[in-house]
């Protein structure tokens, strides 16, 4: 029904702009690619990841359904679950958008596991990490965004932004103080300071470090931001 949708609002738009291209030859691009997105619809494909984000430029006021970024929520059984091929199969229907699979029955049974626990009964099923996990991580992936940590003792806090954000407009969407009076942020992975066992331990080592403006904030730093204003 989305791709339908789509395909009549390309039908009433695409003989108008054949024709004015005829008069403006700076126009045969965005006909050529309306002409490649009428294609697709017509075969019954979205247009996401059906063609270049230079060949949308200029058609964004199209507002096309299937023009935007789409995850894919499988909701299967355990049995489909723990079946590679299977799971290869509907994989494959909705190439090349993002796809997560969702047990319901297995999400409910995750809830009152501890950690060990749940990660056996996980890797019973092939995976490593539940299906709305997997959803969020999408999710963040498809907008361009990612998380940071900040750590306290009453309060460990993630925070969202977007990819390639430098530590002070990471430190910004705590507080624009913290931005506008930035000074140096105190950086060590998640990864590290569980190896280390201890913040203290990962200082000895080594693994803290002090970063300034220009350092790009990556997925699961913990910083603690040093700054004045």
């Amino acid at each position: 029904e989305l791709v339908l949708a789509d395909l009549q609002t390309v039908q009433k738009r695409l003989p108008k702009l054949q024709k004015e291209a005829r008069a403006n030859p700076k126009l045969r691009t965005e006909v050529g690619a309306l002409e490649k997105i009428h294609a697709t619809l017509d075969a019954g494909k979205p247009v996401y990841g059906a063609l270049t984000d230079d060949e949308l430029a200029g058609l964004e006021d199209l507002q096309l359904i299937t023009m935007k970024p789409t995850i894919y929520v499988f909701n299967v059984d355990e049995q489909t679950l723990a079946d590679a091929d299977k799971k290869q199969k509907l994989a494959q229907l909705v190439s090349p958008a993002q796809h997560v699979f969702v047990c319901a029955k297995l999400e409910s049974e995750l809830r009152g596991l501890d950690e060990t626990d749940r990660q056996e009964l996980l890797e019973s099923y092939g995976v490593t990490s539940s299906g709305l996990e997997q959803l969020v991580h999408a999710a963040y992936d498809i907008l361009g965004l990612q998380s940071y940590l900040t750590a306290g003792e009453q309060e460990v806090r993630a925070w969202t932004i977007p990819k390639g954000a430098t530590a002070p407009q990471a430190a910004g969407v705590i507080h624009t103080d913290f931005e506008r009076g930035f000074i140096a942020a105190e950086v060590i992975s998640y990864s590290d300071l569980i190896e280390s066992g201890s913040l203290q331990a990962a200082k000895t080592q080594g693994k803290l470090r002090l970063e300034g403006k220009t350092y790009v904030v990556q997925p699961d730093d913990i910083i603690e931001f040093k700054f004045n204003v």
